[in-house]
């Protein structure tokens, strides 16, 4: 399923500055694209030809793109950003080797997701030795139905915060087994609650199950750690018994942790 911000009645805001609307417009066009020429992203935007170039010599000016030959891509600049964000982001130092471990004790892939603007992003990911292709590469956003951390995440919030993320931006489907009524997300919610972990059950990908435990220092929510792999191999005894341990196991250990080595947990998570 392809990545989208399909929101409900979106609109921009009116106090934009419509030059920099232009700028992200190209920068996404070129991630969608993988990259092209000036006429590539003219078709794609439907901006003009003058103002494309123009937008794409003051980026590159700033090396957020490069050209090569007559084909404009990304620059890798905005990996420099990303890993600013990501080891100023709380836990960091003692979270991504706590997710190499569960990778290397479970052979699979192991995330640590994060709650932002209605999607779980994902912060850390590492592969176990039969780790799979998935879709939650790092950086990338999903809207919080459709994984197991989303879902995790989703069950730490008030009814009403839950309400206000299906209002924004419904709750999209990826799958056959994606969960698109209220009524069955808020009954998943409660059951997570109960048993303290969320199940994926190739609700984001076909053939692919996850389990998630939320991290909730100090009672404040951070994140989510997670166990996915393939359907075949990983068992109904793994997804609802000895991984849900292992994880329960870990994230107690990062609550301390973190709790202890920075004082009172303080988190803003914008809508």
């Amino acid at each position: 399923m392809a990545e989208s911000d399909n929101r409900r009645g979106k609109t921009k805001s009116a106090n934009g500055v419509k030059a920099v609307e232009t700028s992200f417009t190209i920068v996404e066009t070129l991630k969608k694209i993988n990259g092209g020429k000036v006429t590539e992203i003219v078709d794609q935007t439907g901006y003009s030809k003058g103002a494309v170039y123009k937008h794409l010599t003051t980026l590159m000016d700033h090396d957020f793109v490069v050209k090569r030959g007559e084909e404009y891509t990304l620059g890798f600049r905005f990996l420099d950003y990303g890993g600013f964000i990501r080891s100023r982001y709380i836990g960091s130092e003692l979270i991504k080797p706590q997710i190499q471990e569960l990778a290397e004790i479970t052979n699979e892939v192991a995330l640590f997701g994060i709650p932002e603007k209605d999607r779980v992003i994902t912060l850390f990911r590492e592969n176990g030795n039969r780790g799979v292709f998935t879709r939650t590469r790092l950086g990338r956003r999903l809207y919080l139905n459709q994984t197991a951390g989303g879902k995790a995440i989703l069950s730490e919030f008030s009814k009403s915060e839950v309400e206000g993320v299906i209002d924004r931006v419904g709750l999209p489907k990826a799958t056959e087994h994606t969960i698109t009524d209220e009524d069955e997300l808020f009954d998943e919610l409660e059951t997570i609650r109960d048993r303290g972990y969320a199940l994926n059950r190739e609700e984001s990908t076909e053939g692919l199950v996850a389990v998630s435990v939320p991290l909730v220092p100090d009672g404040t929510l951070i994140g989510t750690c997670s166990i996915t792999g393939p359907r075949h191999r990983m068992t109904e005894d793994q997804l609802t018994g000895e991984f849900p341990e292992l994880l329960l196991s870990v994230v107690n250990e990062l609550e301390l942790n973190i709790t202890h080595s920075s004082g009172p947990v303080q988190m803003f998570c914008p809508e």
